[in-house]
């Protein structure tokens, strides 16, 4: 279906194989900019604001690729009541390195991470194919923003399955419990929706590397 077509389709019958739908018909047609430049959402994120027409000339392709390096969202369809869709930034950049807006088998919970006595922890650095240098350099601007200079990261798994991308809470200034769900929940916004975020103390871990 084109995506003007799957647009039409109230919000109650979009089940999972119309999002498939919709994400293939978005990678291969074009969309129509509703502003040049990113406006702020509710979320207090920043978006690019487009809009499905059979007029629309930009190819959606070319607009996320140009998103994925500028740390910016995609709306599509804010003048509707409800958007029809709303791509954080790290669904794009995924996007931009794989071809899939996320990967939907994942398990992604955000939080915190607890290993048992004598359990095996895989870690190191992330690879450029897991957290590219351009993220990488959009988060560290986020986190300047948030006056935090030389913030640090580790990848950790217990079964080299399932991921968790962690921040030393030392390296953003040992923030109070009550906030770690907030803040894991603002960097998983620059993050693909299946990846795990999680804040721990950098004691008894292996080292971690500068964001």
């Amino acid at each position: 279906m084109k995506l003007v077509e799957l647009v039409k389709v109230p919000e109650a019958q979009r089940d999972h194989q119309w999002e498939i739908d919709f994400f293939m018909a978005i990678s291969q047609e074009n969309l129509k900019l509703l502003s040049e430049a990113p406006q702020t959402g509710p979320d207090s994120w920043p978006y690019l604001l487009a809009e499905t027409s059979a007029e629309a000339t930009e190819p959606a392709q070319k607009i996320i690729q140009w998103l994925a390096m500028k740390g910016i969202g995609l709306v599509v369809n804010p003048q509707k009541e409800y958007p029809d869709y709303v791509f954080t930034y790290g669904m794009l950049w995924h996007f931009k390195e794989t071809g899939l807006f996320y990967r939907p088998a994942a398990d992604a919970p955000v939080g915190t991470i607890e290993l048992q006595d004598g359990q095996k922890l895989h870690a190191g650095e992330p690879t450029p194919q897991y957290l590219p240098q351009y993220v990488r350099n959009i988060l560290k601007d986020f986190f300047r923003d948030q006056g935090i200079l030389a913030p640090r990261i580790l990848v950790m798994s217990t079964d080299r399955k399932h991921y968790d991308l962690a921040f030393s809470l030392e390296s953003l200034g040992n923030p109070p419990q009550k906030e770690h769900q907030g803040i894991a929940e603002a960097i998983s916004w620059f993050l693909p929706p299946h990846y795990s975020v999680v804040l721990v103390t950098e004691k008894g871990l292996p080292p971690f590397v500068n964001l």
